[in-house]
């Protein structure tokens, strides 16, 4: 199975993965206060003396500790460390990265707050008396990395003493996930449970939450095989056993995984590399259906069960296969409804009605936001695709309201949802778009790798940032600079060059440098350059040679803009590369904030735009919304809403809206309108004659200068993080990063260029 870390994702370098705990702060959490502590009556009603009356309410009535606190929404996530990831028992210290992980995990697909909790003992009794006691403090218990088999003694326990979900994500996770699956690969194969005979390799905590999921979903005991490394676990056997093996005993005369597979219809595996022969898939029923689950190798790959026969449906616990068994999919949004509900527990009901849902949602229409990473190739259900994808966007709304529907109908549910469409309208609210505007940029061009020129090469954050670039599987990471200087910085700070994806050109090496000054003089020579000047342009200036690159098709993008400031860069670029015909070019800013996304336009290239430029803005960030995904609700932003109070600076924004009406566009827009009337549903509310039936996710400023200000005041003082100004408009694809970006921001911005969304 695939543990939400992402270890089998793309390659990272050890000294990455340390960087980024380290810096800019230790760790992946903090704490922060959601109610303001500006005075002195905050801090009153906040501590002493205001404390004072929910305390005593919560004495009064318990469950008030749910209105009161953040209990209702606050997950434990607890280990010992005796089983971290495929490390084994590195100690309970050592599993706090994995723990922090997790927690953000929960944060980010389902809005959960947690924290981590490290206990330090392997003892079983002491472990339970230690996590028992902490009941009041939380909504729920997920376990993690704890070896079996303490791992079904504690949960077992703690499950009968406390009064909230306890989940060991490990065990029922992957069960889910792989059931959701299973029920797929069942229904393309026109096979039923009942019928159907699957044989399980391994014996751990994952494999025997899964036998015991299929079983409660209606496998027949007796078609389930279990298997472990002695080989079949069938009634009689007393070597090896346990009580969670004995329950899944089974009277066969078969006794090896070899028997065991031979004409069976579905295999899961949850043990080791290459624990599949090709004999053995060979031996396997028609349309066999392979879960080759083993982290980071699977027992057999999808290309090597292809060489056997062709018409197996497999899925791996890898992203970088087709139907990735992944946790990251279930634990958030499973725990998302039994807090909504406040469950007692989450039992079988709603564990099977997750992998239901789950099931459903393959089945269903991909939307834009899912598609939009596949470059034009929509994900349809089949063979390929009976999983969703982690960054589906429906998964916040469908998981949970499955689960809660499930514990309200199984009775333990101590809050029933009264009206289930309001609901689901407020799952959807709680989406974090952080965890999936970039995701689909980096899924999408991770399907199409591409070659993008980082035009500053000798710098150390540029070089770092290459390296990701070609260690996430973006494709080829381009070097513009002399060699000596690169593999010299490079040295001086540790990092490794020989790899594969890194390139390095100089300028003043290259065999492209006629094609080049030939293609820019063309350009130039009458607006009063020699073909003199231009030649030492292309031999001295990295942002015309690596603008030329792309031009004339020896890169797919370019990156450029630590060294110099953005309209330096700019002019650089426009010398080589035009506008696209129709089109006019602009920079968006994408500020990516807890709960939403917005588009902010123009915030690189036009100081102070007329009312029809206003309306190209309009259009260009229209445009780019839709290629990210979203569908545009534009606003004209002005210091006035529809008049008031009035004054000529709000005169060029109406002016634009009726340009735009006259242009009969397919996309809502408004204005003139202020921020704070564009974002805000209920001050909208006082306009009932707006054109948008929802607050703005695109703001189309009335000035550059107005727009920069916004977006540097939303990325240092909102709690956001801000994406760009993207380039938008040009023929050919070039992003610039502000003076002195860290690695983290050229990555990202290289990976926009290589997705080609802003042509």
């Amino acid at each position: 199975m695939a543990k939400p870390s992402g270890e089998d994702g793309p390659s990272i370098t050890e000294e990455e993965a340390l960087d980024f705990h380290a810096s800019p702060r230790p760790g992946k959490l903090e704490i922060a206060p959601i109610k303001p502590m500006a005075t002195q009556r905050d801090l009153s009603l906040a501590y002493s003396p205001g404390v004072a009356v929910p305390v005593k309410a919560i004495a009064e009535t318990p469950d008030r500790a749910f209105d009161y606190t953040s209990r209702g929404n606050m997950v434990a996530v607890i280990t010992n460390g005796t089983a971290i990831l495929g490390l084994g028992n590195l100690g309970a210290l050592a599993s706090k990265p994995v723990m922090e992980g997790k927690a953000v995990l929960f944060k980010r697909f389902a809005d959960v707050d947690s924290i981590d909790l490290e206990v330090d003992t392997e003892d079983v009794d002491e472990f339970i008396n230690c996590v028992r006691h902490l009941g009041p403090s939380f909504g729920g218990i997920n376990l993690e990395d704890i070896k079996a088999p303490d791992c079904f003694i504690i949960e077992q326990r703690l499950r009968e003493l406390m009064d909230i979900p306890v989940f060991h994500d490990d065990q029922h996770g992957t069960a889910i996930i792989a059931a959701a699956g299973l029920i797929n690969a069942l229904h393309l194969t026109g096979r039923k449970m009942e019928d159907a005979r699957l044989v399980v390799n391994g014996a751990g905590a994952a494999a025997i939450a899964c036998v015991e999921l299929v079983k409660a979903m209606g496998f027949t005991p007796e078609n389930v095989i279990m298997c472990d490394t002695k080989g079949v676990i069938y009634k009689g056997r007393d070597h090896g056993m346990n009580q969670w093996k004995s329950a899944h005993a089974v009277e066969t005369d078969r006794r090896t995984l070899e028997e065991a597979m031979e004409g069976a219809d579905a295999v899961f595996g949850l043990s080791v590399k290459g624990a599949f022969t090709e004999k053995m898939i060979a031996s396997m029923a028609e349309q066999p259906i392979i879960f080759a689950m083993a982290n980071p190798d699977p027992e057999i790959t999808p290309e090597e069960v292809l060489r056997i026969r062709s018409d197996a449906v497999m899925a791996t616990g890898r992203s970088d296969y087709p139907n990735q068994v992944n946790n990251v999919l279930g634990f958030p949004y499973i725990f998302r409804g039994a807090l909504d509900v406040r469950a007692s527990t989450i039992n079988d009901a709603m564990k099977i009605a997750a992998a239901q849902a789950l099931a459903e949602l393959a089945r269903e229409d991909v939307p834009d936001d899912v598609a939009a990473a596949y470059r034009g190739t929509r994900p349809r259900f089949g063979r390929n695709y009976i999983i969703p994808v982690p960054f589906d966007p429906r998964l916040i709304s469908s998981i949970p309201m499955a689960v809660a529907q499930a514990a309200m109908d199984s009775g333990v549910a101590r809050k029933p949802i009264v009206d289930l469409e309001k609901y689901t309208q407020h799952l959807a609210g709680r989406r974090d778009p952080i965890a999936s505007t970039l995701q689909r940029i980096y899924d999408r061009v991770r399907r199409q790798p591409k070659r993008v020129v980082f035009a500053e090469g000798e710098e150390e954050q540029v070089i770092r940032a290459a390296i990701s670039y070609a260690n996430q599987k973006l494709g080829t990471a381009i070097l513009l600079g002399r060699e000596d200087r690169i593999e010299e910085t490079a040295k001086q700070n540790g990092i490794n060059l020989d790899r594969p994806g890194i390139e390095i050109v100089n300028a003043r090496k290259s065999e492209r440098v006629p094609a080049y000054t030939e293609h820019l003089y063309a350009r130039l020579q009458r607006k009063g350059h020699l073909q003199r000047d231009v030649l030492r342009m292309i031999n001295n200036d990295r942002n015309h040679f690596a603008a030329s690159m792309v031009a004339l098709g020896d890169a797919d993008g370019m990156v450029s803009g630590v060294t110099r400031n953005y309209s330096t860069v700019l002019d650089d670029v426009r010398r080589v590369i035009d506008t696209m015909p129709g089109h006019r070019m602009i920079g968006v800013s994408i500020a990516l904030c807890r709960g939403r996304t917005v588009l902010i336009a123009d915030t690189a290239v036009h100081e102070m735009p007329d009312a029809e430029a206003l309306a190209d803005i309009a259009e260009e960030a229209a445009g780019i919304a839709r290629r990210f995904g979203y569908e545009p609700h534009v606003a004209m932003l002005a210091y006035s809403t529809f008049g008031q109070p009035p004054g000529e600076r709000s005169d060029k924004v109406q002016q634009a809206v009726k340009v735009l009406e006259r242009r009969g566009v397919d996309f809502e827009f408004d204005g003139e309108m202020a921020a704070d009337v564009a974002l805000n549903a209920d001050l909208m509310e006082q306009y009932p004659f707006t054109r948008l039936s929802r607050p703005a996710n695109v703001l189309v400023m009335p000035a550059f200068h107005s727009a920069s200000i916004a977006t540097k005041m939303l990325q240092e003082l909102g709690g956001c993080t801000v994406i760009g100004p993207l380039l938008v408009g040009l023929e050919k694809s070039v992003q610039v990063v502000s003076l002195g970006a860290k690695d983290s921001d050229i990555v990202n911005m290289a990976a926009i260029a290589a997705y080609n969304a802003t042509n």
